[in-house]
This record gives C-alpha cells, structure tokens and sequence, in this order.
C-alpha cells in the first residue's frame, strides 16, 4: 500500500512531519510542560521577559489545539505541494520560512502600537515586575496581556501559501466549506483576505487568533510572487 506521502515533495514532506513531531508534546504531557514549552518557544513581545531570539522560527512550529493543526497541515498539504512543484524545493523553502516571518513581524508591529497607544513609548522598564504594569490604570491589564500572550501556528507561512496559490493559479476552482458551488481561486482568496483585515481591526471578544499574522504572512507572499517575477496558470488540475 503506497504512502500518503509518497509524491510530497520534500520540503512539504518534512514540514507535515515536523510539525507533527511538534504537537506530539501536547498530546503526551500535562498542562504544566506544554506550558512551560510556550514559554521557551512560542512567539512573545520583543520586549516581553519571555522572548527569546529564536522564538521567530519555533512559534510556527507549534498549534494550540487539534483543530488548528489540522486546518493549517491540511492546507499546507493542499496548496503547499502545488507550489512547491511550481517553485522549486528550495525557492518553496525561502518562501516558506520568508513568510512566517513576515507573519510574526506584523504582529510585533501591530502589538508595539498598542503598547505606544497605552504608554508613549514602545517598551517598558523592568518588564518582569507585576508592578511595572500597575501604572498605567485601567490599561494595565491590557499592557499585561500583549507582553505575556503567546503567538503560535504555522499560520502566517500558510497564509503566503493561499496568496501565491490565488496569483499563480487564479482561475482554479476551490471547494470552500458552507458554499455549495465551486468558487475560483481569484475570488475568494481576496475575500478571506478583507475578512481577516476586518477581524483583526474590530478585535473582538473572545476572538485569539493573530489576524495580523496571517496579514503578515500573506502581504510578504504576494511581494516575493512579485519579486521573483513568478508567472500564472490559468487552471490547475
């Protein structure tokens, strides 16, 4: 019986495994080390005593929950294999891991704006001191909360997928959950685009997804697609 992985390409191949590998942890060990690994290498705050300059790389290789492994390895899966072919492994790779960091880049930017808007500056003294935060009122838990939140997903890198995906392939029909009809590429990739813009400006309650990550990721796909003078297809089989 042939494996699944049989005709990945190899970059995709090993990324599906890592990232397996990676959420082995949470399936294995209690609350207390899966905790514990989030702090050493989920993405933080650059000012935040819990960064590390590795976290960057790590963040992308952690998911919180089943659902966000599988939504992301299945896309990765989807459209990663296509684009690897089109690319190249190596091409596939850079922008892979370009994109990742683009995610996590915006979401720092985004995260330092706020804590300008709550402070006049960018950082704050002694960052480790309950104390440090009482200062500022009645915002102080929310200073509190992006210097101690945690980003992890392979999302930002598989939102660059879905953007090259939407450029190099734009009239492939794609099969979305809840639309009953096929929907080309060129016109719901835009569409998920505005929504996670929505998402992310509006912040609503309850609402712990990194949109500004998946921005991210997605604005440095189309910018490398552009860079690297990557042609279309018309259609996909």
């Amino acid at each position: 019986m042939q494996s699944p992985l049989a005709n990945t390409p190899p970059v995709v191949k090993n990324l599906l495994i890592i990232n397996i590998i990676c959420f082995l942890p949470f399936l294995l060990f209690g609350e207390t080390m899966v905790l514990q690994i989030y702090d050493l290498f989920a993405a933080h705050y650059f000012n935040s005593p819990l960064f590390k300059i590795w976290q960057p790389i790590t963040y992308m290789f952690l998911h919180g929950g089943w659902m966000h492994i599988i939504f992301n390895m299945f896309a990765l899966y989807s459209f990663g294999i296509i684009i690897e072919y089109h690319m190249g492994s190596k091409r596939f790779f850079n922008f892979y891991f370009i994109c990742g960091l683009g995610g996590i880049a915006l979401q720092l930017l985004v995260q330092a704006i706020e804590v300008h808007n709550i402070t006049g500056g960018f950082t704050i003294p002694d960052p480790a001191l309950d104390s440090s935060y009482l200062h500022f009122g009645n915002k102080a838990q929310a200073l509190y909360n992006i210097y101690h939140s945690t980003m992890v997903g392979a999302s930002g890198a598989i939102f660059g997928l879905l953007i090259a995906f939407g450029m190099l392939y734009p009239n492939t029909e794609l099969m979305i959950m809840f639309i009953p009809v096929p929907v080309k590429a060129k016109y719901i990739i835009p569409v998920y685009v505005v929504l996670e813009l929505f998402l992310g400006v509006k912040q609503f309650s309850g609402d712990s997804v990194a949109h500004f990550a998946h921005l991210g990721g997605g604005l440095i796909g189309f910018l490398l697609i552009k860079l690297w003078g990557l042609k279309r297809h018309d259609r996909y089989y």
